[in-house]
Parts: structure tokens; sequence; C-alpha cells
């Protein structure tokens, strides 16, 4: 079966995406890295900063990984639950020392099915996580449902560039260098060629933000990083 076979549906889709993580887990921040350039770690700075943490703040890292943007949120002083699908991303998570000033956690859990009562955070983020979904719009419902009024949440990922030819050479660039690690790393080009095919069906940042303005929120923003090639969303939970 084909990669495109497999995303099909979204059943398909969601099956795909957690084995895929699985698999590469322990080489998801080398991997973050390679691809970004090194770049990956200065966006998330720039998400925690437009999330403006303080001392004593609830929030809530969708997608976490490895933990990166959950510590960086704990470093501020707020008390953080970094949730991920993929329970070898949570061990890795989890081992990381803790030279932090704030209250850091980690579990298993799923981003539509989100195990937390309504409202029960004051900042939502989550880096790479909404186009991963198979159901985007779920998602947006369930960050809304345990958000507090007027909490903010914040979404870095991939973008996908309006003009034709940046994006062709975008995903051309993304399919070859991710064919290569995946099979230097795994023994399989499909596995980092599913970032160009998931950027493919996701809709991009103005209609993520037109989405996220039809689900409940307000002060839709999103800021243009690596010139349009990633987005980093900032919105607000409406009263």
């Amino acid at each position: 079966m084909s990669l495109n076979d497999r995303l099909a549906t979204p059943e398909g889709r969601s099956r795909y995406v957690r084995r895929l993580f699985a698999t590469i887990a322990d080489r998801y921040d080398f991997i973050t890295v390679a691809l970004s350039y090194g770049q990956d770690r200065g966006w998330k700075r720039r998400l925690v900063a437009l999330a403006q943490p303080a001392q004593g703040r609830h929030a809530l890292d969708l997608a976490t990984g490895t933990g990166d943007i959950a510590f960086a949120l704990s470093s501020s002083g707020a008390r953080v639950v970094g949730l991920d699908i993929t329970h070898r991303m949570i061990e890795l998570a989890t081992a990381k020392p803790r030279q932090r000033s704030g209250s850091c956690t980690f579990v298993v859990g799923d981003m539509l099915a989100l195990p937390f009562p309504d409202r029960s955070f004051d900042l939502v983020t989550t880096g790479y996580g909404l186009r991963n979904v198979p159901d985007l719009a779920l998602a947006i419902d369930e960050i809304a449902r345990v958000l507090t009024p007027g909490g903010l949440a914040l979404s870095l990922d991939f973008n996908r560039p309006a003009n034709g030819l940046v994006r062709r050479a975008y995903l051309l660039y993304l399919t070859i260098v991710g064919g290569m690690l995946g099979s230097l790393l795994h023994g399989d080009p499909d596995t980092y060629r599913y970032i160009p095919a998931s950027i493919r069906r996701y809709p991009g940042a103005v209609a993520v933000g037109r989405l996220m303005e039809a689900r409940g929120f307000t002060d839709v923003r999103y800021l243009p990083v690596l010139g349009g090639l990633m987005a980093i969303h900032r919105a607000q939970r409406s009263g």
C-alpha cells in the first residue's frame, strides 16, 4: 500500500501516524534539527515568547514530543502538562534532566479526546501537532474546550505556501531530503516523506486561522516564519 493510500482516510491516517511516531521517537530531536538546519529551537522560542507564560499559569503542550516547548514554558514558571499520543516520546521527555523553575509533568493522550475537564488551562501550545491530526476541526474544538475564557492557543507548524512555484519547490525539497533520511535512518524512504504528504493535505495558515475563528477563538493571528514556509498561530479563547 502506498503512502497516499495509507493517508486517504481519517482512520488510516490515525493508524499510520501512531506507528510512524513510535518508529521515529528516538531520532525525533535529531530530525527536527536536521530538517530545519538547526532553526527549530529558535522557532519554538518565538512561540514561547508569544505565549507570555507567567508564574503559576496552567499550560498544556500538545504533541509535546520530547518536551522542548513544555520545558521552555516551565522554565518561565508555568505549571505545565505535556501530552503526546506516543508512549516512547513521553518516556524520552520524562528522562530529560530537570533544571527548571516550574512544574512539568507528562502524560500519554490523544489530542482529539483530551483527558482534562473543561476550562482546565490558561494556555495551550502545540508544535507540529495540528497538521498531524486526522480531524483538524475536532482538535481545535478540544483545545477550545480545555482553555479558560480569554486563554491563549498557540501553534507552530509547516505552512502550505500559496505561491504554486514556491510550494512545488518546497515539497520537492522535503520529499528528496526526507526520502534520503528515511532510507539512511530507518531503511524506509517513506518515513519522512510523510511530512510533505501531510503538508499537501493541510489547509495552510490562512485557512487554519479561519477555522479557529469559526470554532470559538478571537484575535486570531499568524506569524510567518522562514519566509512563510512555517507559521505560528496565536488565538484567544472567546468568553
